[in-house]
């Protein structure tokens, strides 16, 4: 109810307002936000392209998202500037697109601004193309006047409107790049991996890459699974320190629980403070994971405090929210930091108000333009904490918190709905909440035998799901199935991912969407894991648990059109490369019946092996360890289990 009301009072304000444009027709939260622009903006169809035709205009594209802060930067600058409007207005069909609604077409564009620039692009990202889509000049934000780093508005538009009709060289169409080279012989292993992993990471400040920090929760992934593989604990070292950071450093909101999208300085001190739904599910299993491993109770606090900010700002009936913004009053992190007084204030009468402010090293300058973010340079919470963040969120109380884009996403609900499960092997309550969550989706947005792709609560899905909707749904249906052993989720799975094969594999090639035009899907893990590499590892997983010859087959073939990439970018490319892993070192199947495999549950989940699953067997009182083609150890024992697992993936 509060979604529609929501759309009535933005929709009424536009119109009494002196300008709306053809976005005030549209639910999503970020093109709503720019429909009372000046600028005369369209949504992405045919409808702005035969205008660009019929009136010889180049198209001028922004794409981005609602909690965006650069996106917002722009828009103030340039796009609610009425001079700068009139120049687009003139020369240009000006086209927007929210990146998570049409997240095929932000994957093209980004992957064209690499090709093309050399670097990741980010958001706003701004192409102009030709009225037939071909791109011919890209950028990311773009300032209103001319800057030491980039052209302004000012003189590029003219600029390009003079020269557009005499004519513009355009860009080399990419998608002719991917998933076509078919390479059986690779050299891809454990090794090269570890090394490409070692090449990459920050020993200093634990993470990946020198500049500023990403959680890169696929890569992560992928290096502890390279530990468990190769029995290396300095690996495993390396990874528990990378969590560490990111748990108690400022990327994690101490007050309120869950992570922030990114660190802008290499040392996890200070965030871009969006809090965004995948991040969440990507990273809750990675600290069950280590706390299944290590025992650390800062890992299961990590979890059960970040479920509970969702189910605090991000949940309504059962699904959850996409993100919330980074600015409050256009002010960057304003809702999360704090003044020094407020520090002082919430120390008073702290018995351990000196050994808290040690550990947060507080000072008279602040670290965030003499406010005040949250770091604690310690690896564990200690006396005094909890009161110290109890009296921070009654300053909290008082100040309004960011905008939230309320778009229910089929992918990331999926996403969230995983790491449930995930998270069931700390507590078992999480698999009611979990269910819960998996029925509210499917209700909202399987419908008539369709998928779709993300909707408003309120309103009635219209747009049709993208491969990301089908690979995260099918994950988190076998993870269901593997924590209940309900055989439905297992079928369900099967079944979606027929429907995918059907819809997004044509001629050996899997494609994000199936609308026109219709864009290859690749192998990076920008902001959440690869849909394709995803699809992979389901793939192999039913394969697996369904013992069936042609989802390997259909997973060979895949991997083969993607191994020449994976054996250019090794580590680059995480998630695909923990599919080739999974096919190459191979999956082990457990067996034994429902009540035996969920009493054990946590004991199986400890076992020193990345992919092992489980699958219920009433035919036997023993365990059973299967490969796809055999069985080759049965015991009461676990232990012996485990040891049979390591005789044979013996290294």
């Amino acid at each position: 109810m509060k979604n529609l009301l929501y759309i009535f009072i933005i929709s009424t304000t536009l119109l009494f307002s002196d300008t709306q444009n053809k976005l005030a027709h549209e639910t999503s939260p970020y093109l709503l936000q720019h429909a009372s622009n000046p600028i005369d903006w369209y949504p992405w169809g045919d409808e702005a392209f035969a205008k660009a035709k019929r009136e010889n205009k180049a198209v001028f594209l922004s794409i981005g998202y609602s909690t965006c802060h650069w996106c917002h930067v722009m828009a103030r600058e340039s796009f609610e500037d009425e001079k700068i409007a009139q120049v687009f207005n003139k020369y240009f069909v000006c086209v927007k697109v929210d990146k998570e609604e049409l997240a095929h077409l932000d994957s093209y564009y980004q992957r064209l601004h690499m090709q093309i620039k050399g670097r990741i692009g980010g958001w706003p990202l701004s192409a102009f193309l030709t009225h037939d889509k071909k791109p011919f000049y890209i950028a990311a934000y773009i300032p209103p006047t001319k800057q030491s780093y980039h052209e302004g508005l000012d003189t590029l538009l003219p600029s390009i409107a003079k020269n557009y009709k005499a004519g513009f060289k355009t860009f080399e169409n990419i998608d002719t790049a991917t998933q076509i080279v078919k390479n059986k012989d690779v050299n891809i292993s454990v090794d090269s991996l570890m090394a490409s992993i070692e090449e990459n990471y920050d020993d200093i400040y634990s993470g990946f890459g020198r500049g500023k920090k990403f959680p890169e929760s696929s890569k992560l992934s992928l290096m502890m699974d390279l530990a468990q593989l190769s029995h290396n604990n300095e690996l495993q070292k390396q990874a528990f320190e990378m969590l560490d950071m990111m748990a108690m450093r400022g990327l994690y909101d101490h007050i309120e629980g869950g992570f922030f999208r990114y660190s802008v300085d290499p040392a996890w001190e200070i965030p871009h403070f969006e809090k965004m739904l995948y991040n969440q599910a990507a990273l809750i299993p990675l600290y069950v994971r280590a706390y299944l491993l290590s025992s650390k109770k800062l890992y299961k606090t990590i979890v059960e405090e970040t479920i509970q900010m969702l189910e605090n700002r991000f949940t309504h009936k059962n699904v959850y929210f996409s993100a919330s913004d980074a600015d409050t009053n256009h002010k960057e992190g304003e809702y999360f930091i704090f003044s020094l007084q407020e520090i002082k204030n919430a120390l008073k009468n702290n018995p351990n108000a000196l050994s808290i402010k040690d550990d947060i090293n507080f000072n008279e300058h602040g670290n965030f333009e003499a406010n005040l973010h949250l770091n604690f340079y310690t690896t564990q919470r200690k006396a005094g904490f909890e009161d110290f963040r109890n009296k921070l969120l009654d300053v909290r109380k008082k100040k309004q918190y960011p905008f939230i884009d309320k778009k229910i996403n089929t992918a990331w609900n999926s996403m969230m709905i995983e790491a449930l499960y995930s998270a069931s092997y700390i507590d078992q309550k999480y698999v009611k909440k979990a269910n819960q969550h998996l029925d509210a989706l499917l209700s909202l947005m399987y419908n008539k035998g369709k998928l779709y792709h993300q909707t408003i609560l309120g309103v009635k899905p219209k747009q049709l799901g993208l491969l990301e909707d089908f690979s995260f749904l099918i994950s988190a249906l076998i993870a269901a199935y593997e924590v209940d052993f309900d055989n439905s989720k297992l079928d369900k799975a099967e079944f979606f991912l027929a429907k995918a094969k059907k819809e997004f594999y044509i001629d050996g090639i899997w494609y994000l969407n199936t609308d026109e035009p219709k864009i290859k899907a690749d192998m990076q893990d920008k902001y959440y894991t690869s849909p394709l590499a995803k699809m992979t590892q389901n793939i192999i997983k039913i394969a697996s648990l369904k013992s069936s010859f042609s989802y390997e087959a259909l997973a060979i073939k895949t991997l083969e059109s993607m191994n020449a990439e994976i054996e250019k970018s090794q580590s680059d490319v995480p998630a695909s490369a923990r599919a080739f892993l999974m096919q190459e070192e191979g999956i082990v199947i457990l067996k034994n019946s429902k009540e035996i495999l969920q009493k054990n549950a946590l004991k199986i989940k400890k076992i020193n092996y990345p992919y092992l699953h489980l699958k219920i067997d009433k035919t036997n009182e023993n365990y059973l360890a299967c490969t796809m083609r055999n069985c080759f150890a049965i015991d009461k024992e676990l232990e012996n289990i485990e040891k049979s697992i390591f005789t044979l993936k013996k290294r």
